[in-house]
């Protein structure tokens, strides 16, 4: 079973830089790698920002050019380096993978970013 876990959120400033990670156990015989990362803000809906299919990238609007996502498969690890923070990113990041049709989460890290 694919496990996930999130860490590296965290309190900023505006302006500031955070790495988050997605430590992923049981992730093996998938396929095409598939990992997420999305976030969820205080009274909205949890939304996408940025996808690593394969070796393929992909950002949402509101992030590109500021956040980069990578994977160490040796350590089986998923980040995302974000830079430029700004207050509209705090939300609860969460990594997602996708396993053969099936989708798994983690519980999420919070990342607060004060003006």
């Amino acid at each position: 079973q694919v496990q996930l876990q999130e860490s590296g959120g965290g309190s900023v400033q505006a302006g500031g830089s955070l790495r988050l990670s997605c430590a992923t156990s049981g992730y093996t015989d998938c396929g095409y790698r598939d990992m997420s990362w999305y976030r969820q803000a205080p009274g909205k809906e949890r939304e996408f920002v940025s996808r690593l299919y394969s070796a393929s990238t992909t950002y949402a609007d509101s992030v590109k050019g500021r956040f980069t996502i990578s994977a160490d498969n040796a350590k089986n690890m998923l980040y995302l380096q974000m830079n430029s923070l700004q207050p509209e990113d705090t939300a609860m990041y969460y990594c997602k993978a996708g396993c053969l049709g099936t989708m798994y989460w983690g519980q999420g890290t919070q990342v607060t970013v004060s003006s």
